[in-house]
This record gives C-alpha cells, structure tokens and sequence, in this order.
C-alpha cells in the first residue's frame, strides 16, 4: 500500500494496530461531522457512550440531530474547537473532504494527537463483531441497505455504516447489540483495504475513480487486495453478471477463497440463479434457485432489474450471516429505499419528480431504464449533472449513450467536487454525445435556469428525473413549484374560455 492509498493514513499518526486504535476512541473529534461518513461514525460513537465533539463547514440536519444526541459541534473550522471536550480529544477523525492546512488538524498535528481517516475509525469500531463488507463501483449502498433492513427483519440488531439514509429509520448509521456490522466499503480511493470482513460482497467491478487509482488496472487490483482481506473460513459474494465481479470471484477461488455467485447463469450448488425478472409498478419481482432448492420469489418495492440483483447479493449476504431465507425475503420484500435512490420527491399536474444520485454512464442507463417501467404514456424527462472534470473527460460518450434512455435530457454544468476545472471540460461534452434530435438534448450551465426550463418540458404524464451526484439534488421542490406556478398561470386562460 503506498503512503496515501488508504485514503487518509499518511496525513496524522497513525496507530499501529486495531487495537490501540480501539483504545483511542474514548473522547472523539471529527472534522467533517456533517458528511454522510463522518455523521455514521459520529452516531456510533454516541451511542457507544463515548464523548463526541466536531465541527462543520455549516450547519445542517444532520448537525443539529448529532448536538441533540450528545455532540460538541462548532459551525467553521478554527483551532479551538478541538478544546470542546473538557480533557481534549483522545483522537481526531478526518473525512476526505478535509485539506491538509485545515487549521483544526494542523493544530491535531502540533499537540500530536492521533489523527484517523474515516475508515480506520469505522474499522476500529467494527472490532468484536462479525462483519460484513458491501463494495463495487455500483450498487453498494443500496446493497448494504437491503441487507440491514433484511436483518433487523429478523431481529439480528446489527450495527451499521452505510453510505445513505434509510428511508425506514432516517439514519446512515446504527449500534445494535447483535454481534453484527454491515459497512458500505468504499473502494474509490483504496479506504476500504483497513476493513477484514468475514462476509465480502463485491456487486461489481467496472473502471471508476481514475482520478485517484490512475488507471483501469490499478482500480482493479484494489479489488484483489481487497478480497485477500477476507478472513479465514470468510466467503466472497460476487455478482457474475458483470465481467468484472465474475473475473474477480474467478481469481479469487483459484487462490482457495470460498465464493459465493449470484446472477443468471451461476450452476454452482452455493449460487444464486436468477431464472427471471419481472417489472411490477413500484418494483418488480424475482424467480431464482438457491443451489437444487425450488424457486423462490423475492419481491422488491424498489424499480429496475439493478436493484433486484442487489437484493439477492443481501440475500445470499444475509444467509451467511445465519439469517433464516424465509424471513429475509419478508425483510427484502419491507425494503423502502434509501435516501436519493429513486427518491420520491413529489406530484404537481400529473407529473412525478424523483432524485437520483446515479453519477457513472452504467448506473445512468440502468436508473433510466428502471424509471422506463413506471411510466405509461408519460416520457422521461432527466436533468443529468455530471460529477468530477475527470470523470467527464474519460466517460463523455457512454454518459450521453446512456442518457438516451430518456425522452428529453437536460444536462448541466460539471460538478467539480474536490477537482479544479479542465479547459475545454464541461457539460457540453456530454449533451453533445447523447444520440437524440437536437431538439430534445439541452445544455443549461446556469444551476437556477434547470428547474423552469424542465418545469416547460414536462407534461402530464411524464417522470422528471434529477440525476448525479452534486447540488442537482436541491432542485426536486422548485421543480414542483415552477411546475404548480406554470399551472396557475393556465388556470385564468382555461376559466375564461
């Protein structure tokens, strides 16, 4: 592992072992306690009863829910807030959002406190439990949340870490006393090589993240390493409709790791064959064979055939972790999605807008094609925002091939997240690459432009669909009222007539 690669070990001390970093968490600063990761962590932490303080770039939900739960948060970054907590923090935690001249780990840094990234805090917490890992360049949290619901289904109580809130509890992060911790493993920039799960669940394997891993090869091989951490006796669960998982589970195998295969043409009497898909308005329904059994039905009330292979892997994920089938295919069937996967955001003049956070060209195709089976007679309508310079350079032609799923594309601006801008990189590359008449593709760099002109698109009918992993997210209630103003305007016109 070089001096970076588990995304954040080079930047503090370090500790030598997982159990002296066990032994740190006693009085905790985060910086970045309002992100998605840090808020988990933060939660666990609470409930565990040990002292939490952080800060954040702005207040938030998310912020305002941890200081009602215990947490010590300051509002900006300064060198003070690590002295929140009466003694001074035991350990700081960075997320990766975090600069290096951030003031607060500079001053962590001077003092020689301890400073952990996210994942080696996550691993630290995880120790004393049987763990399971989900990962892949698509589907994980999804996966990871399916396989939470379906084990608190079941009464297991694991604790949790996922990457997005449950839409059944409204939280990204659990204790329980179950035994158990089901973490979302984050393969993006290697942070998920700290974990040593007995379960691995790998959805898929597919170039990503190039800005850090450099190339298709080294993003690959972060998988391998990660599978040799598996535990002995563990098993690897890989999704085998994908090239990539399948090469994986192969190689993996070889070197004497018990795998576990899932998709539609596994023989295996460990697999998990799907015979069938079949769509079903709100979700859709599966046949599949565990091994010789007879068929099973699993029913999921989430759309699209992505979502449905990612509930087989918690199936299978489930099964390992001594959960009864039966019940955790009620608890699968109970599954009612995570925050910006699909999400509902709302209905004005018949037209339904949701949000989605899907951001790589395979996952734009396969959202697309999932919301194609919750319409009638309605189009789609997607505002699509890409997300990193880079990523947009190297996938401009298969984002605008998957966009032309839709009926009417929208694309904004880049979304340059930690990245600064690339000449001649924007979002025009992509609206230029979606196959579509030229009258049904529109490029709108203006972020305050987005919601009217989708507001003149939609008719009744017709899904409108925000899409990526920015600030796209924010638009789903002005949609709505651009869309109950445009109405009223009507109204006078069609009363007079």
């Amino acid at each position: 592992m070089n001096g970076d690669e588990d995304g954040r070990q080079s930047r503090g001390t370090s500790p030598d072992s997982p159990a002296t970093t066990h032994d740190l968490l006693s009085r905790v600063h985060l910086i970045g306690i309002g992100g998605a990761g840090m808020s988990g962590i933060a939660r666990i932490l609470l409930a565990r009863g040990r002292q939490v303080s952080g800060s954040d770039a702005r207040d938030s939900r998310t912020v305002l829910a941890l200081r009602t739960q215990g947490a010590a948060v300051a509002v900006g970054h300064e060198e003070p807030n690590l002295d929140q907590l009466e003694s001074g923090p035991s350990a700081v935690v960075i997320s990766t959002a975090i600069e290096t001249e951030n003031p607060e780990l500079a001053e962590a840094r001077r003092r020689g406190v301890p400073v952990l990234g996210r994942a080696e805090a996550l691993a630290a917490l995880m120790r004393d439990h049987r763990v399971a890992c989900v990962t892949g360049t698509h589907g994980k949290t999804s996966t990871t949340s399916m396989l939470t619901v379906a084990l608190q289904h079941c009464r297991l109580d694991p604790s949790f870490a996922i990457g997005g809130d449950l839409n059944e509890s409204g939280a990204n992060a659990h204790h329980g006393e179950g035994g158990l911790f089901v973490a979302e493993a984050d393969e993006s920039d290697g942070s998920f090589l700290v974990f040593s799960p007995s379960v691995a669940v790998v959805t898929n394997v597919e170039p990503d993240h190039l800005d850090h891993h450099g190339t298709t090869d080294a993003y690959v091989e972060v998988f391998e390493r990660f599978v040799e951490r598996i535990e002995p006796g563990g098993v690897l669960i890989a999704g085998t409709d994908d090239p990539g998982a399948a090469a994986l589970a192969d190689r993996a195998e070889r070197s004497g790791v018990r795998v576990r295969r899932y998709g539609t043409a596994v023989e295996g009497t460990e697999d998990a064959r799907v015979v069938s898909y079949e769509p079903r308005h709100g979700g859709g329904a599966v046949r599949l064979r565990l091994g010789e059994s007879d068929p099973l039905e699993l029913y999921v009330s989430v759309p699209g055939e992505h979502m449905a292979a990612n509930a087989v892997a918690a199936l299978l994920a489930g099964i390992e972790l001594g959960a009864d089938p039966a019940e955790l295919l009620d608890g699968l069937a109970a599954f009612g999605g995570v925050r910006r996967r699909f999400e509902f955001k709302g209905r004005a003049d018949g037209v339904r807008v949701y949000d989605d956070y899907a951001h790589h060209p395979t996952e734009v195709r396969a959202q697309l094609r999932a919301a194609r089976t919750e319409v009638d007679s309605g189009r789609i309508v997607v505002a699509f925002q890409p997300h990193l310079f880079s990523r947009t350079a190297a996938f401009a032609e298969e984002f605008g091939a998957a966009l032309a799923e839709a009926d009417e594309v929208v694309v904004l601006d880049v979304y340059g997240a930690r990245e600064q801008p690339q000449p001649g990189v924007s979002g025009q590359l992509i609206a230029d690459a979606v196959p579509l008449s030229a009258d049904r593709v529109h490029y709108e760099p203006s972020i305050t432009e987005v919601a009217p002109r989708l507001a003149g698109l939609a008719r009744p009918g017709d899904i409108v669909l925000t899409m990526g992993a920015g600030d796209v997210t924010m638009l789903g209630p002005e949609i709505l009222t651009e869309i109950d103003s445009r109405d009223g305007a009507r109204s006078p016109s069609s009363s007079e007539s």
